[in-house]
């Protein structure tokens, strides 16, 4: 597994246990630290100056404890973390060490470091962009997802590649998560929402449902 098929993608997997129903009324934060932390995390991104994608493989580099242990808004907090150390706005070992004063330690708690903010500007507002080319499939096209070890972030969940599905919509084009997030372009391109059958992906035993997955176009290539 790499790195950018971490935790994060539990899509396929087992072992997990039933999977909690939020009930109706339950409130978006249940206690006020998660508050605290959602707001920690947006701020995080405009401190570090990057970006959604950015927080996001911020998250998903995350080990299974952080993950998971601390639930949704602890997840939050630690890719926060994660997003300052990546642009140096605080030095490795300053959350613990304030944590440790905290509690009436005497950690040393070492000064900010020189920021390192990447060179980086949004071309618009949001991520729907126009682009010249036409789509390169079409409702109805028989397609397949491309099988490969991404080297960095990407959206392609991992229990899809390699599996043949069928697009049933062409969505508006997006920028591309997996080079936005390194700030190496917006790369923008079509998105497509795909079909697939639960025995393509799950094996005959599965129960029978279709399941639908919005891929960008570099995902994706023509089914044999």
């Amino acid at each position: 597994m790499s790195k950018a098929t971490g935790i994060h993608d539990m899509g396929g997997t087992e072992g997990w246990g039933a999977a909690p129903v939020p009930r109706p009324d339950e409130p978006v934060f249940a206690e006020r630290w998660q508050a605290r932390a959602f707001a920690l995390a947006v701020l995080s991104i405009r401190l570090s100056g990057t970006n959604l994608d950015a927080f996001r493989h911020a998250m998903n580099r995350l080990d299974r404890r952080d993950y998971l242990d601390d639930g949704y808004y602890g997840r939050w907090l630690h890719g926060a973390e994660n997003l300052l150390l990546d642009s140096s706005i605080i030095a490795q070992g300053t959350v613990e060490a304030r944590a440790a004063n905290m509690s009436g330690g005497s950690a040393e708690e070492l000064g900010p470091p020189e920021p390192n903010k990447p060179d980086y500007a949004p071309a618009a507002a949001g991520s729907l962009r126009e682009v010249s080319s036409a789509p390169r499939f079409a409702v109805g096209s028989a397609v397949r997802a491309r099988a490969f070890d991404p080297p960095g972030h990407t959206r392609l969940p991992r229990y899809v590649m390699g599996h043949t599905g069928e697009v049933v919509i062409v969505q508006p084009a997006q920028v591309l998560p997996d080079t936005n997030a390194h700030f190496q372009g917006e790369n923008p391109q079509w998105v497509y929402t795909v079909r697939f059958g639960s025995a393509e992906l799950f094996g005959s035993d599965a129960e029978p449902f279709a399941l639908h997955v919005d891929l960008y176009e570099d995902y994706l290539e023509e089914a044999p």
